[in-house]
């Protein structure tokens, strides 16, 4: 494990973080000529994503800090673009309810996660787990343009209803492993 911070796996991380403010930006303005440069800067910061673990893995720069930031960037951009979704009217009525399934979930799954780190429990992350986040990044992009399409609008409304199936799976997997160290 790397002991440096600074990279560029989490060089990259960083800047995900740093573009998920325009990128709400772009889609709450909800101009249809912003809906190409929102989708293009999501497919980014996605490739982002798979690119600061590919490096991290094979390029022998994992850090401890990158194993702390990238899934908490992760979970910042699903939040923001959940919320901007919501803001610019994508995501509505009873569809409402998979955000919130999926937010609550990743804020106890967090939790868990830090409650058990001082009794040296590790939960790791799961195959499906990670399923689960390539699923909803897919519906996320797909959903970024809805309001032109109604196909990305069906297909991402599916593939979200998909990452809340998983979601609801990988979570209470991730309790049932808990479990044993929650006693007492």
């Amino acid at each position: 494990m790397s002991a440096t911070p600074v990279n560029t796996a989490n060089l990259l991380t960083i800047s995900r973080i740093a573009l998920i403010p325009p990128l709400v930006a772009m889609i709450i303005a909800s101009g249809d000529d912003l809906i190409w440069p929102a989708l293009a800067l999501y497919i980014f910061m996605a490739l982002t994503d798979w690119l600061d673990g590919y490096l991290a893995r094979h390029m022998n720069q994992k850090s401890e800090f990158g194993r702390f930031l990238d899934p908490i960037a992760d979970k910042i951009l699903v939040m923001a673009l959940f919320m901007a979704l919501i803001a610019n009217g994508t995501l509505n009525g009873w569809w409402l309810a998979l955000p919130i399934i999926i937010l609550t979930r990743e804020f106890l799954i967090s939790g868990l996660r830090e409650f058990l780190g001082p009794r040296n429990v590790t939960v790791h992350v799961t195959k499906l787990a990670k399923w689960k986040t390539t699923v909803q990044m897919i519906a996320l992009g797909f959903l970024i343009p809805a309001k032109l399409y109604i196909d990305a609008a069906i297909c991402g409304n599916l593939l979200l209803l998909l990452a809340t199936v998983l979601t609801v799976i990988t979570g209470w997997q991730y309790i049932r492993a808990a479990m044993p160290h929650l006693k007492g």
